[in-house]
Parts: C-alpha cells; structure tokens; sequence
C-alpha cells in the first residue's frame, strides 16, 4: 500500500468510527515527515472513561506487521466498532486517545524510530 493509500485509508476508517456518534464536529489533521506522519481525529462528542481506554487498547494492539497489509484490505467490511480499530492497530506505530476540547482527540503515529511524536502534536489549551 503506498504511503498516499495508507493515509486515505487512515482518515476514512477513522471518520467512520467517530461519525457513528453523529458528532457536530470532526476535525482531522494531518503531519506529514520524511520519515513518518502523524494523524490527528478530534470531536465532540462526550466519551465515558471505559470508552478511551477501550478504544486506545483496540489501536494499540500487538503489531503484526506480516498481516498489516493483509487486514488493512478488510477494514471497512463487515466489521464494527473495535474490531476495525484491532485491525488499525496493526497498521500503525502508536496511538494516543484522550478527552479532548468537551470531545475526543485520537493521535495515530506512523514513522521510522527516528520520527519525534512529540514535535507534532495539537497542545492542550492552557487553563
């Protein structure tokens, strides 16, 4: 899957998952490296604590590099709710979720181990 085919991949099954919470508000940003990129997925809809924590296991799942490619073609078949995340997960280097701006705010890194997570990140609003 070429990088431009990953990345669109990204952002379709990552909006499809916020819009079945019918949110008033997604935003999704996009950082793009030489060596990796990041993809940021904000909303507003409200989100209990059981809810983050299941959604940011399902994207931090085990790697499995070998059936990344394999499992990526499936997603957006017949799957829902975490069980398309699993097979993000698998796609992707990490993950960061969290309640976000009165919503949700979803990080997907993907990079070499020389990509810096943390200069491409939207900051918090400061109190």
């Amino acid at each position: 899957m070429e990088k431009k085919d990953l990345i669109l991949h990204l952002i379709g099954e990552m909006s499809n998952f916020i819009l079945n919470k019918d949110p008033s508000r997604l935003v999704i940003s996009l950082h793009q490296e030489e060596d990796g990129f990041h993809l940021a997925v904000v909303d507003n809809n409200e989100y209990t604590d059981e809810e983050v924590s299941s959604i940011e296991r399902a994207l931090n799942s085990k790697k499995r590099p070998e059936l990344a490619g394999y499992y990526g073609a499936m997603t957006g078949h017949d799957l829902l709710g975490s069980a398309r995340l699993d097979l993000l997960g698998w796609q992707i280097k990490h993950a960061d979720v969290q309640i976000f701006g009165g919503g949700l705010k979803i990080d997907l890194w993907l990079g070499s181990d020389r990509f810096e997570t943390d200069k491409f990140n939207i900051p918090k609003k400061k109190s």
